[in-house]
């Protein structure tokens, strides 16, 4: 059974960046818990999103679609979404997907966290 655990951290020089750490899979059956820690980290009025995809072993088409949902809204208040350290079986199919055409994604969390320096607070 699939399963997925979700840790939220402020990151960031100001503390405004979250860091979202996730182990297990990421399917229609977990999906939803991931989006409600996004929409959460939202209405608290957080815009800048890390994903750590380092544990993740799998990602279904629902799950890339939590990552697309929010975009709109984030990006209009100046704020990103970022993955950062996929595996490479789920790179794969990102490349694959064409994700990288819409999301960013890096190989370290420090890249990715230093991708929102210059950014509004």
């Amino acid at each position: 059974m699939a399963s997925l655990q979700i840790d939220i951290s402020p990151s960031g020089k100001d503390g405004d960046i979250a860091l979202i750490s996730a182990k297990g899979f990421i399917d229609t059956i977990t999906v939803r818990e991931l989006e409600e820690k996004i929409l959460s980290q939202l209405a608290a009025g957080t815009y800048k999103f890390v994903i750590d995809m380092k544990k993740i072993s799998y990602v279904n088409s629902s799950g890339w679609g939590v990552f697309l949902r929010e975009l709109k809204e984030i990006r209009d208040h100046e704020g990103d979404l970022v993955l950062a350290r996929m595996s490479p079986d789920v790179y794969d199919v990102y490349e694959k997907m064409e994700f990288s055409s819409i999301l960013k994604a890096f190989e370290t969390l420090e890249d990715a966290i230093e991708s929102f320096k210059g950014m509004p607070a």
